[in-house]
């Protein structure tokens, strides 16, 4: 780990308070979720579990938090009040690896845990165990310290926890191919079985699920979505990017679109049904309802933080859109582009509203495919902005996409190979 990054003890986590952006308080944390790998690697933490105060617990996944400090659990976002469910490759830290008998891997000597720390990884939002605190001698309540020699050992360090090489069904395979990008694990779950590919999906957290269903062939979307529980259906589905999901929704049939429609956060939900209204292949359809959007008094600073954000798409994160109130798509009056190499060279301080690029004319949300992709060619451009008759920002359109409905139907069903720098394609069976 980088020097620097804190570690925590999730001991220390029992019980403290979680207070949402307002400064509110909406609940404690009960336990700590995490997903265990194959052989000795560290645990990945996905997220907490939380008690609101009408005793429901829910799951906080990881990239939802923005700060632990000070006895507080800081969050951004909406939280999503269903309930906890634990799914097969997850493991609860208090409730299942607290006061565990496990065994040095130099000495063989069987220890108690009686606490482990989790580290965030230098310059992403993951997580992960780092680090294990032990006792030897007899075994008792991790809480209570019974007495006995103490040890911080590396998770390495210690064998007892990690998931075995054969014979966990999903779990091990999941884990096998956790660092699979998920292009390439999508390729992995399309030449499975219906069964398999099932049993994986439903393994998946809903972050890694909706980032796969998002480069699957739309049959296999339609086959995964429709073996998953109506809620987390709903959930995916708000994982996923808004355009990716509308393009899913827009396959089912109106009874399933609109059950699970209604399933979904109300400004989500607005998020699809303003995105199915355009056809396909226009830049309504196409484009994302989710660029960075600020306001003519922001700074470069401001301007920066954004870009900065893990979740956003190269793409997405290459040029700001600056527009009047209000900053949520469709916005006050669309004002002008700022690049993001304009960003590097000016002072922090700046004003985005001086630095515009407006000279560019933005799409309008019927334009078709061909306008589109004649637009990204003549001008060079990663993403466009998308504004209606009224000069609202309705949304922005990336070249990914572009691309995605530019190719044969069958492309992502195509393997590709890298071989000494050159590139050839072969077609799966």
């Amino acid at each position: 780990m980088a020097a620097g990054v804190p570690r925590i003890f999730v001991s220390h986590l029992a019980g403290v308070p979680v207070f949402d952006p307002n400064g509110d308080q909406a609940g404690r944390v009960r336990d700590v979720v995490v997903m265990l790998r194959v052989g000795r690697r560290p645990p990945r933490v996905l997220g907490l579990v939380v008690e609101l105060s009408t005793r429901r617990r829910i799951f906080l996944p990881m990239t939802r938090v923005s700060g632990i400090e000070s006895g507080q659990v800081i969050i951004t976002g909406v939280m999503n009040v269903r309930r906890f469910e634990q799914r097969p490759t997850e493991r609860l830290v208090f409730g299942e690896l607290l006061d565990r008998r496990v065994t040095l891997v130099e000495t063989g000597e069987e220890v108690t845990v009686l606490d482990v720390s989790v580290q965030q990884l230098p310059a992403r939002r993951d997580w992960e165990v780092d680090r294990v605190f032990l006792r030897k001698g007899r075994k008792g309540s991790a809480f209570r310290r019974a007495k006995g020699e103490t040890l911080t050992a590396e998770w390495s360090d210690v064998t007892g926890f990690s998931l075995e090489e054969h014979g966990q069904g999903a779990e091990s395979l999941l884990a096998t191919f956790e660092q699979l990008r998920p292009a390439d694990l999508a390729n992995v779950l399309h030449h499975l079985s219906p069964k398999r590919r099932a049993e994986v999906a439903a393994a998946l957290d809903d972050d890694r699920l909706a980032d796969v269903l998002e480069e699957l062939p739309e049959d296999d979307q339609i086959e995964i979505l429709g073996k998953l529980k109506e809620e987390r259906a709903a959930d995916v589905l708000e994982a996923m990017d808004p355009d990716d999901a509308a393009d899913l929704l827009s396959e089912l049939p109106e009874e399933d679109k609109e059950r699970l429609l209604s399933l979904m956060q109300p400004a989500d939900a607005a998020d699809m049904r303003r995105l199915m209204s355009y056809e396909e292949h226009t830049a309504g359809g196409l484009m994302t309802t989710e660029p960075i959007v600020l306001r003519p008094d922001a700074t470069v600073a401001d301007a920066l933080a954004r870009v900065r954000n893990p979740d956003l798409s190269p793409a997405l994160a290459a040029q700001v859109y600056v527009c009047r109130p209000p900053d949520e798509t469709p916005t006050g009056k669309y004002l002008g582009t700022v690049h993001f190499q304009r960003l590097l060279r000016d002072p922090p301080y700046t004003l985005v509203s001086s630095m515009l690029d407006d000279d560019l004319q933005p799409l309008a949300p019927d334009a078709a495919l061909p306008v589109i992709a004649g637009f990204f060619a003549t001008y060079d451009m990663v993403a466009a902005p998308v504004v209606d008759e009224s000069g609202a920002l309705l949304g922005a359109v990336t070249v990914d996409d572009v691309l995605d409905h530019m190719l044969p139907d069958d492309w992502r069903e195509t393997e590709f190979h890298l071989n000494e720098g050159e590139e050839t394609a072969t077609h799966g069976s």
